[in-house]
């Protein structure tokens, strides 16, 4: 959009993501159900975005938290597997939405209106913009002290429709794994927080070693430290390192929360002290 097309001259017409109408309609407020949202991303793929998701939402849940999951990778929901959540499906009163409840906590997917999981979603920006409104806004999801997100790859439409969308507090959590290929692309999803004034609650670094299943073992499979590195560099928090643990990948194939299950195990209380930094900050 040009200068000359924005009814009211802002100085920031070269950043879509600050600029409004002043015709935009006011925004509901979800900020009276919704506490804080914790929108988990990263700029690169394959770094285990979900994974976090799930854990880091049931240990906040474990520790007396209401909380609810929203999936809002469109293209790509994994959360309903992740859950075993393939066959239930988002009632409706033809005005709100119910979430599905797993684990202490209330989960929404796009993968939960499917008729088959398997369907590709073709979707452009606004539709994706439109269903990621309702999700917050329509959703009867009660009273939540926290909401987490399970953000897609990048910094795209997705994790900026849940910030311009939410009216409450709102942070972002970063998964990079520790090899600089990846603390490279993540780097960018800090840059999009700071561009969009986000505060950041703190970094992850997943698949920080390989636990043997036999002896407990850590072994370092790639360089480590590039997610403390990447908190000093940027002075946000290091919450943590989370290591490849085979029980973690069964746990998700059987539809099961590792967090929950495992929760007295090395990785679990890791998982667990994420969150107390979470909530302490």
């Amino acid at each position: 959009m040009s200068n000359s097309e924005c009814s009211h001259n802002c100085s920031s017409c070269s950043s879509s993501a600050n600029c409004k109408s002043k015709n935009e309609p006011q925004k509901p407020d979800n900020s009276k159900f919704l506490k804080h949202t914790l929108v988990v991303m990263s700029g690169k793929g394959g770094v285990g975005k979900s994974t976090i998701s799930v854990n880091l939402a049931v240990s906040l849940a474990l520790k007396g938290k209401r909380v609810g999951l929203l999936d809002v990778d469109i293209h790509g929901p994994s959360i309903p597997t992740m859950l075993h959540l393939q066959n239930e499906r988002l009632m409706s009163n033809g005005e709100k939405l119910f979430p599905v409840e797993k684990a202490g906590i209330k989960v929404v997917s796009v993968g939960l209106l499917l008729e088959n999981p398997d369907d590709a979603i073709v979707w452009r920006g606004p539709l994706k913009i439109g269903a990621i409104n309702q999700f917050i806004n329509d959703v009867d999801w009660g009273e939540l002290d926290y909401l987490v997100v399970d953000a897609p790859p990048g910094t795209g439409d997705e994790p900026l429709s849940v910030f311009q969308t939410i009216t409450g507090k709102s942070s972002a959590v970063i998964v990079t794994t520790p090899q600089e290929v990846s603390a490279a692309d993540v780097r960018k999803s800090l840059n999009f927080c700071k561009l969009l004034n986000v505060k950041v609650e703190g970094i992850i670094e997943n698949m920080s070693g390989f636990v043997c299943p036999c002896c407990k073992t850590i072994t370092p499979i790639f360089n480590t430290g590039g997610g403390e590195k990447m908190a000093k560099e940027f002075n946000v928090q290091f919450l943590g390192k989370i290591p490849i643990e085979p029980a973690i990948g069964q746990s998700c194939d059987k539809g099961e929360v590792f967090a929950f299950t495992n929760c007295e195990s090395e990785t679990g209380k890791i998982f667990s002290s994420i969150a107390d930094k979470i909530l302490e900050s």
